[in-house]
């Protein structure tokens, strides 16, 4: 197996995708493919992130696996505290909730803050 990764985003927030595939493809030849995709869609794609779109094409058409959080069979929050080691719920129960791919939030460690009181 040989693995592939696409990555999308700026300084502030960012995101990727695994790919995987049984056989090797030379890294410029997987970039070139990659821009070929990126070129062909990126002003029609349907998904959430155009790394999403790109990895579906790979998986349609080039027999690559996207592995997507629909593949997970198990996911387990690891940490060293205790009470921070559990198994994630990859189904919640209320998915409105965690509608959302990531928060970027200003932080200003003093603790002065800007917002009103």
């Amino acid at each position: 197996m040989f693995f592939y990764e696409l990555h999308e985003g700026d300084d502030d927030l960012f995101a990727d995708v695994l790919l995987v595939r049984e056989e090797a493809m030379e890294p410029e030849a997987f970039f070139d493919l990659v821009q070929s995709i990126r070129r062909r869609i990126q002003d029609t794609f349907e998904q959430d992130t155009l790394i999403e779109a790109i990895a579906e094409e790979l998986q349609s058409e080039h027999d690559f696996i996207f592995v997507s959080d629909d593949r997970l069979t198990a996911a387990v929050n690891v940490s060293r505290d205790e009470e921070g080691n559990f198994l994630a719920d990859l189904a919640p129960d209320e998915p409105e909730s965690t509608d959302y791919r990531g928060i970027f939030v200003d932080f200003d460690p003093s603790g002065r803050s800007n917002l009103p009181h």
